[in-house]
Formats: C-alpha cells, sequence, structure tokens
C-alpha cells in the first residue's frame, strides 16, 4: 500500500537500522524517500520507544554497528532534529491491546504508536500491513 510523501512518519526497527547503516537501499524507494528527507531536514521519523530498545538489543549483540556507543548515538539522534522520540505511554499500549492480530508484542507497540501518532508507518512487515487502520509505507 503506498501512500503520499509525509513529512512526518513512524519508523519499525529493521527499517531504522537499514536507514542508519549501510543497507539504506533495503528500504523500498518510498520508505528511504522519508529517510532521505529527514536527513534533509525536511522530515522527521518517529523512533518507538521499543524500536530505540531493539535497535540497543542488536546493537549490544553485534548484529548492528553503529559509529557512536549506543547512547551517544541515541542522544544525537534526537538531538539532530531527523528523529523525534515516541515514547511509550498508556495510550499506546491500550491501542495495542486491539492488535493481536499482529503476534510480536514490539510490532504491535510500533503499530500502535503509528495509530496513536496518526502517522503512517514506514514497515515492510506484512504482519502490520494487513492490519486496518495502520497507514504503511515502503515500496
Amino acid at each position: 500500500m503506498t501512500h503520499p510523501e509525509v513529512p512526518l512518519a513512524v519508523t519499525d526497527t529493521h527499517a531504522l537500522i537499514w536507514a542508519i547503516g549501510d543497507k539504506r537501499k533495503r528500504l523500498g524507494k518510498h520508505a528511504r524517500r522519508l529517510f532521505d528527507r529527514a536527513d534533509d531536514r525536511k522530515g522527521a521519523i518517529y523512533i518507538p520507544t521499543i524500536a530505540l530498545l531493539e535497535l540497543g538489543e542488536a546493537h549490544h549483540r553485534g548484529s548492528v554497528t553503529l559509529k557512536l556507543p549506543f547512547q551517544e548515538w541515541a542522544r544525537a539522534a534526537f538531538a539532530s532534529g531527523k528523529y523525534h522520540e515516541a515514547q511509550l505511554t498508556a495510550e499506546i499500549v491500550c491501542v495495542a491491546q486491539g492488535l493481536y492480530a499482529i503476534p510480536e508484542r514490539g510490532d504491535r507497540l510500533i503499530a500502535a504508536t503509528a495509530i496513536a501518532l496518526d502517522l503512517p508507518l514506514i514497515t515492510r512487515d506484512p504482519e502490520i500491513q494487513k492490519i486496518a487502520g495502520v497507514k504503511c509505507i515502503w515500496s
């Protein structure tokens, strides 16, 4: 499902990992364009708390390489204006309760974040893309 370009979006974990690393070409065309717009300060990407946690865990395991220690990377990312923190709130948890068709808890919370913020979600996850109410951007 494609949507018109928007200046703001929420990212899932895999899209974030590919966008900040050397795998940006793995992103779909529209997804890559949103990250590029954020780099050019013509938009911004919201990072859900759970996606930030998953990024930190992947970095700790060594499956993701960051140019800075994780804590420094996160602070710099949010200070850059390209990324905004999407904190896990009670509202998001309540929205996620209606998304059990998405099997993974983290994915439910990421989708619920996009719904609660009324923003599209950058994801290629088919489990999320088939859920009504979640506007997804990828290809």
